[in-house]
């Protein structure tokens, strides 16, 4: 099983399918729902009052409404590499607290994003990069020192149930939604593929510690995405004594 598309044809395949990407997600029972949890999980206190939060691979800003909605009080900067997902961010009407950025992670600068961060949420992210480790080092250098990150994520490998239910779920429903609202199925293969290829709930744990994060912890949805999607939760480490 392949990993889905090269990463320089990603954006591109997100570019075609951003006209119809809100409506297929909404279909999806507990698409926002569980966005929001894993926001939740971040454990903003006081509303995001005083905070920055980066929403990493923010697409159309469903991850942005769900930081939002958790942390209405917040800064926060969205950002994706996909210009027409990030276009039809734009147009939702947030508020000016929130600011989007047209840029792929790779390509992210740092001096751009105007300091640091003390919580990042990355929704759907991780299992697009060519270098998921080299990502989640850069985005523990963008958290201050005890920030938190979530990472949002399908994660199958560790379940031959979750696996089958995948492949049921994309090749019964996403897939031939995806060719009814886009008239491409390009996006929503590479979605079936990739996820498959990711890593475990194990695995992944190990390479959020192995990249600089401490207190990793796994949780769990309900509904179909049951052991499907997860969020992963890891701290920046504070500076040792006398660093």
């Amino acid at each position: 099983m392949t990993a889905g598309l090269p990463r320089s044809e990603v954006p591109a395949a997100f570019d075609a399918g951003a006209f119809g990407y809100d409506r297929l997600v909404g279909l999806n029972p507990g698409y926002h729902k569980h966005l929001r949890l894993s926001a939740a999980r971040l454990e903003l206190p006081d509303g995001g009052r005083g905070l920055r939060v980066l929403d990493a691979g923010c697409g159309t800003g469903a991850s942005t409404a769900a930081l939002l909605k958790v942390a209405p009080h917040a800064e926060i900067v969205a950002f994706d590499a996909s210009s027409a997902m990030i276009e039809r961010a734009r147009r939702k009407g947030f508020p000016d607290r929130v600011r989007f950025l047209h840029s792929s992670m790779e390509d992210l600068d740092p001096a751009g994003l105007g300091g640091s961060f003390d919580a990042v949420l990355a929704a759907y992210l991780i299992r697009n990069l060519d270098d998921p480790d080299a990502g989640l080092r850069k985005l523990r250098g963008l958290l201050r020192p005890g920030g938190r990150l979530a990472v949002h994520e399908y994660s199958v490998a560790d379940s031959r149930l979750a696996r089958t239910l995948w492949s049921s779920v994309a090749w019964g429903i996403i897939i031939p939604l995806g060719k009814v609202t886009t008239r491409d199925t390009t996006l929503y293969r590479h979605l079936w593929r990739s996820v498959l290829a990711f890593d475990g709930v194990s695995a992944f744990r190990q390479r959020m510690a192995a990249n600089g994060f401490e207190h990793v912890t796994e949780c769990g949805m309900s509904g179909w995405q049951r052991d499907v999607v997860h969020t992963f939760l890891g701290t920046r480490p504070l500076p040792a004594d006398g660093d």
